[in-house]
């Protein structure tokens, strides 16, 4: 079972064998965690949401339709984050108005270039680091990331390069 594409185990779930959605769980579950960790910067909210992820999975398996199972993953997580800020008294229109939260750190033994780095990407824009941390640390490629933030991939390449120099001056900057 481990060779089947993520696609393949989908629409076998939405055809109603939930046994193996445990694949798909075990596959992404900590991809989806760290997603919502690097946004929010609240690691209980993140566990919680997580949680969610999977039970709209289950709940709307029945609207996958055969596209890229990691941009349909990546939607639900973004819309539940969006709609978790929606419902706790923070009127926003998009993700992109998120505030800044900063993550906290993991471990202070961590290495000093790692930490530099995730002070840049939280000074990013909510939008701006969504997009780095897709495409950069989830490996999320330009055609699904366009699928996911209703873009092309064109116009999201652009975007993720021009993003891509601000860190670079922003870490050079600090340094």
């Amino acid at each position: 079972m481990e060779t089947l594409t993520d696609e393949i185990i989908m629409q076998k779930v939405a055809q109603g064998n939930l046994d193996l959605l445990k694949l798909l769980f075990d596959r992404h579950h900590k991809h989806v965690y760290n997603f919502l960790y690097k946004m929010s910067g609240d690691r209980m909210l993140s566990e919680d949401l997580t949680q969610d992820v999977f039970y709209k999975v289950i709940k709307y398996r029945g609207t996958y339709k055969n596209g890229s199972y990691v941009s349909w993953l990546f939607t639900i997580a973004r819309n539940s984050l969006k709609t978790h800020f929606t419902r706790n008294q923070h009127n926003h229109d998009d993700i992109e108005v998120l505030e800044y939260k900063p993550v906290e750190s993991e471990n202070i033994t961590a290495q000093e270039d790692y930490s530099h780095l995730q002070n840049v990407l939280n000074q990013l824009d909510p939008s701006d680091r969504e997009l780095i941390i897709l495409n950069r640390f989830k490996e999320v490629k330009y055609e699904e990331l366009a699928e996911i933030v209703g873009s092309t991939p064109g116009a999201v390449k652009t975007r993720v390069c021009r993003v891509l120099k601000k860190v670079k001056q922003m870490y050079l900057e600090t340094i």
